[in-house]
């Protein structure tokens, strides 16, 4: 419990830009100490992302759990969590007029390249293992998962329909709902 605890405060203290850029530092200390599978990590990630609450805590809870129990998942919640909370509290109490330097709006600005990049690099990389069936890149065979093709075709033409009808954006909710009903229907 321990190494849970070390390991996701390890991930939530170097961890920038919310839980999406977590996630591929959480898929490879996964992966590296054997705690879960790729197919595994894949489909944690897909339970945390259609359950409430933020996906990093999500999916420590869901690791945690998987290997310790309640404890684990109390243990590992706690370490991703943590370094998020006491930065956030030392700022607002100590240094709430922080923002007004130019030193810190440049760091900021030069941190969000790093995030849109983890961020880009996650998405890529579970389109080619969900999308594609690859999971390493030594691995030479490419079985096309065409019934995921066809949710992620269905779930862009609704949203790009919605967009032209409504004028405004689809839940997020509703997409999950809908992929749900679609995976139900095309993998049983």
């Amino acid at each position: 419990m321990l190494e849970l605890f070390l390991v996701f405060l390890k991930i939530g203290a170097v961890s920038f830009g919310g839980g999406y850029g977590m996630i591929s530092l959480i898929k490879e200390e996964c992966l590296s100490r054997g705690w879960l599978t790729e197919p595994e990590l894949l489909n944690f990630i897909g339970v945390a992302e259609s359950t409430p609450g933020p996906i990093a805590v999500n999916m420590a809870t869901f690791v945690g759990s998987s290997q310790e129990g309640f404890l684990g998942a109390l243990f590992a919640t706690l370490g991703v969590v943590l370094p998020s909370f006491i930065i956030i509290l030392i700022i607002v109490s100590l240094i709430s007029g922080l923002l007004k330097y130019a030193g810190v709006k440049a760091f900021i600005n030069g941190v969000k390249p790093s995030i849109i990049g983890l961020i880009l690099a996650t998405s890529v990389t579970l389109f080619i293992s969900i999308m594609l069936s690859i999971t390493q890149v030594n691995n030479s065979t490419i079985n096309i998962e065409y019934k995921s093709l066809i949710i992620f075709a269905l779930i862009v033409l609704i949203t790009i329909i919605y967009k032209k009808i409504f004028k405004k954006n689809i839940s997020p909710i509703l997409l999950i709902l809908i992929s749900g009903i679609l995976g139900i229907i095309l993998y049983i």
